[in-house]
């Protein structure tokens, strides 16, 4: 009897240990999401102002330089250069590395800044820097410990991202899985969905819609069609280490060449700035307008993913600020619509495949960029996407466009490799 009684007194106490664990982080999660909400709400509230007025004034490109010195102003005086980027966020997930917060109002700044003399860079980056630093705060707010910090970070990611996108699925399942390729953070999975949907909820509540799409021309499932999708994979695999690697490159050469940061963003600035005024201002910002003509219309200039990378490489490498993920949409979407006729496939469809499978091959997250087709496009053709997913996968190798991620499982076989993507 005694030995019953110290089951039950020992299984009430675990059941109690959890309970009050649930409790705890959902009330976390959803403090982290509604922060990140309406953080969120206002990061694409200001975005989309700056790029109105960009648009209405297309001469603010040639002010870029200036845009650039100001940012590195920025990050000199509040003694963030170097190393406030989203590797910092991806390495305090595993180690006891700090966010610091005055990242955020930094990271805000500099990406409208950014956007608003037009750099080619995305805002996901950001997101994911904000979001950091909202798990981060919160954590040591409420004193966390080592380990349930690293939740809270993941959780803050997954909220900003979320109210970016519009896609709060997505969201908690790449915070998950992008900080180690291989592993996914399961303990994070309540916290960092309660995040996001209270920080899609946020959106919802000042009047903001998500992205989506609809797929009409899905091609029927046979040998044919899953082959030449496929190939679809594989361009993307190998779109996706050129783009990675003219990041790196860019950003190191430079670093090397222009130590001074101030003359770094300025003659990066420069740079894009001459590009548009040869070529014109359509690589400019986020290009929503061209990512949605390629779903859509299926119609895209068959040099814009080049463009666009050079554009970005440009942007992003010389230190501006924004993020590299919907420069990816644009360059895997105009890609995939460029190259699908060439296959025999409506070239609406092959952005759509093109736009998810690069984006997998350059964050190595397959399971949330399945996850992303669906939410973006319906479930319908969801086996063209995973087949498109898997090969891209594999083939883009050890690149990444997060030097901090870690492969902890190689892509070939079962084997422990614990090491860093290029």
């Amino acid at each position: 009897m005694e030995r019953i009684k110290r089951t039950l007194r020992h299984d009430a106490t675990r059941v109690k240990q959890y309970i009050l664990s649930f409790l705890k982080w959902t009330l976390i999660a959803v403090v982290t999401g509604v922060i990140g909400g309406v953080l969120g709400t206002g990061f694409r509230i200001a975005i989309s102002y700056v790029t109105d007025i960009r648009l209405d004034h297309p001469w603010l490109c040639y002010l870029l330089p200036a845009g650039g010195v100001a940012i590195a102003f920025l990050y000199r005086v509040t003694k963030l250069s170097g190393h406030a980027d989203t590797n910092l966020i991806i390495n305090s997930v595993r180690t006891d590395e700090k966010v610091p917060i005055l990242l955020a109002p930094v990271i805000f700044l500099s990406t409208v800044i950014t956007h608003l003399f037009g750099g080619s860079a995305g805002r996901e980056g950001a997101a994911l820097q904000l979001g950091g630093c909202i798990g981060s705060f919160i954590g040591r707010v409420v004193r966390l410990g080592e380990k349930d910090m690293h939740i809270a970070v993941m959780c803050g990611m997954s909220g900003l991202f979320s109210a970016l996108f519009g896609t709060p699925l997505t969201a908690t399942v790449f915070a998950m899985e992008v900080i180690s390729v291989g592993i996914i953070y399961y303990s994070a999975f309540l916290p960092c969905i309660v995040s996001a949907l209270s920080a899609f909820a946020m959106t919802r509540v000042f009047g903001l819609e998500g992205i989506s799409y609809s797929l009409e021309d899905v091609p029927k499932l046979n040998l044919v069609s899953v082959l030449t999708v496929a190939a679809l994979g594989l361009a993307a695999a190998l779109v996706s280490i050129v783009f990675c690697l003219m990041l790196e490159k860019t950003h190191h050469y430079a670093a090397k060449y222009f130590k001074n940061e101030y003359l770094r963003t300025a003659v990066g600035g420069t740079a894009v700035a001459l590009l548009t005024l040869l070529i014109g201002t359509r690589y400019n910002g986020i290009g929503a307008e061209v990512i949605g003509q390629a779903i859509e219309g299926g119609t895209a200039l068959p040099y814009d993913f080049i463009l666009k990378m050079i554009f970005t490489a440009l942007t992003i490498g010389f230190g501006y600020k924004g993020g590299e993920i919907i420069p990816t949409f644009f360059i895997g979407a105009t890609m995939g619509a460029t190259l699908s006729p060439l296959l025999g496939l409506p070239p609406t469809f092959g952005a759509a495949i093109g736009l998810v499978a690069l984006f997998c091959a350059v964050v190595n997250c397959p399971i949330a960029s399945i996850i992303l087709s669906i939410e973006l496009f319906g479930s319908k053709g969801l086996i063209f996407f995973a087949v498109a997913l898997c090969i891209s996968y594999m083939l883009s190798g050890y690149y990444s466009l997060y030097s901090g991620q870690k492969i902890m499982y190689s892509k070939r076989r079962a084997r422990f490799i614990n090491r860093n993507a290029k």
